[in-house]
């Protein structure tokens, strides 16, 4: 009886974690920069692009030691890589001080 595998696992399985891990983030901030394109903030192929580029290595390394804190499995922890990816430095800001400070005030 053959097992049936996900699309993470068999990118984890062809190209290894850490390329599974970057291809999440560049994927997420790619969503988040098609959707300023989209709304007509941005040129899809501007100079923009190219700061994207960092801003998704950093929230992998930020995703992959939340996804470590919280001991999630493999799977889990390349989509909070690109959710984290998506929602950026300013985006998870947004959520954690929404998370950590609701119901106080300043």
């Amino acid at each position: 009886m053959s097992e049936t595998r996900g699309l993470i696992e068999v990118a984890d399985a062809l190209f290894g974690g850490a390329m599974t891990t970057a291809a999440a983030a560049i994927a997420g901030r790619l969503m988040w920069h098609s959707a300023q394109v989209r709304s007509g903030r941005r040129r899809f192929f501007g100079r923009e692009l190219f700061w994207e580029l960092p801003i998704a290595i950093g929230m992998a390394i930020i995703g992959e030691a939340v996804a470590a804190y919280f001991e999630l499995d493999r799977t889990v922890s390349t989509g909070v890589v690109a959710s984290l990816a998506y929602l950026g430095p300013r985006g998870a800001e947004a959520l954690l001080t929404r998370v950590f400070f609701k119901g106080k005030e300043s």
